[in-house]
């Protein structure tokens, strides 16, 4: 929580009659109750969303401490406490629909340290801007032209494929492919969590962004690979910001490039193993790029839209992330104002999510990804639609309910489709 002499210092550095605050502290909590009703199947396999209707429960809490130590530093800790588990161990579905829960087989709560990092900005410029006070961000008054490097445990989604209307499945979307860009697969232990060096250069109307980091020793594992010469992650945005029809616009383009100890597709389908092992095809020194577009669109007072476009090569296995190879997203946001409830908030979206060559031949050989396996195959773009209501109940708390409709779930035509309901409960402090 903030404590009162903390937000009575926050208010004096807005109005400029005092220093900001040297330290910082924030809790979050968020509870995902979801299932699914028995839907049809022809057949299912090892990695399959389970035919009988389920239910399941997720909880995250997290404690978001920072402290200034010196002139432009910031250090953040976030410990974290997870527990529950996704629906049908979080298998299944590409398009995973809950975006916070975890592949981790374990439903008991669990604290970890989620980040760790020292953030330092230096001044290109002396024109001044305003930032409001937010989770691992002090605020007051920075330079416009700034140059920040950040060093540490973090998640590249904090700082990459940001967008104003989806990327928060704790107060937005909550389906894997639209809190990020399914396509992307980005380097993170089983947690979202990696260790590296991340740069960032802010200007008045762009913002470019580099990190470099490392990749998980194994796909979807917790440990990480220290061999940094052998395995890392590559990425670089940049930011475009505009107005349109004067309203606010951001567009983003993001390319990646890991490296990592993966296996080949072509090369598990060759392999006399049934069924088809990927595993037993890894190698040092395989790689995955691809390449990201991401725009937000305000369109009235109180409302936007929104669309995401991804690409990979879908060569070598997917490794940290999901089983994504092409993403299309295309959704919007309106807030409450019209109905007198100007703090909630309504959002819809579609995703179209599919595989390359290599990577359907595999899953339709028999073979297993850590997410999507059914034993066999016949391909269908994965097809999602998302609604969610979410309604301020305290100035600390939201309850949103979510719907999601599943075509094709796992890119197989045979099983499906499927109904997904959630309640979602959200407390900041």
């Amino acid at each position: 929580m903030i404590l009162p002499e903390m937000l009575r210092a926050q208010e004096r550095s807005a109005s400029g009659d005092s220093m900001p605050p040297s330290w910082d502290v924030r809790f979050q909590q968020t509870v995902v109750i979801q299932g699914h009703p028995e839907f049809s199947a022809l057949y299912s396999g090892a990695n399959s969303l389970q035919t009988a209707a389920e239910t399941k429960t997720s909880i995250t809490s997290t404690l978001f401490f920072g402290v200034r130590l010196w002139s432009g530093s910031e250090v953040y800790i976030n410990p974290e406490m997870s527990g529950g588990e996704g629906m049908s161990g979080a298998t299944g579905v590409a398009g995973f629909p809950n975006g916070e829960t975890f592949r981790i087989g374990n439903p008991k709560p669990t604290p970890f340290l989620a980040r760790a990092y020292v953030a330092q900005t230096f001044a290109c410029g002396s024109v001044m801007q305003y930032l409001s006070p937010d989770v691992n961000q002090f605020g007051g008054s920075v330079p416009v032209e700034r140059l920040t490097i950040v060093i540490g445990k973090f998640g590249l989604a904090d700082f990459f494929d940001d967008n104003s209307y989806s990327h928060d499945p704790r107060t937005q979307f909550l389906n894997w492919a639209l809190m990020n860009n399914g396509a992307w697969d980005y380097a993170a232990d089983t947690r979202g969590y990696t260790w590296g060096l991340l740069s960032v250069y802010h200007a008045a109307d762009w913002t470019v962004r580099g990190a470099g980091t490392l990749e998980p020793k194994y796909a979807n594992g917790l440990e990480m690979d220290t061999r940094v010469t052998k395995a890392f992650s590559l990425n670089v945005e940049l930011e475009r910001r505009y107005q349109w029809n004067k309203r606010d616009g951001t567009i983003r383009f993001l390319l990646f490039r890991n490296q990592a100890d993966m296996g080949n597709y072509d090369a598990a389908i060759g392999d006399t193993s049934v069924p088809k092992d990927i595993v037993l095809t890894r190698h040092v020194g395989r790689m995955k790029y691809g390449v990201g577009i991401n725009v937000e669109q305000q369109i009235a007072d109180h409302a936007g839209l929104f669309g995401r476009l991804g690409w990979n090569d879908g060569i070598n296995e997917t490794w940290a992330y999901t089983e994504i190879d092409r993403t299309l997203s295309l959704g919007g946001e309106l807030k409450g104002n019209s109905w007198n409830r100007q703090n909630d908030q309504l959002g819809a979206a579609l995703v179209l999510n599919a595989l390359s060559q290599g990577h359907l031949r595999y899953l339709g050989a028999g073979g297993y990804g850590f997410l999507l396996g059914d034993g066999k195959l016949r391909y269908g773009p994965e097809l999602v639609f998302e609604t969610y209501y979410s309604a301020l109940l305290k100035p600390w708390m939201t309850l949103s309910v979510d719907y999601q409709f599943v075509t094709n779930p796992g890119y197989n035509r045979d099983r499906g489709p499927v109904h997904v309901f959630a309640a979602r409960i959200h407390t900041e402090l």
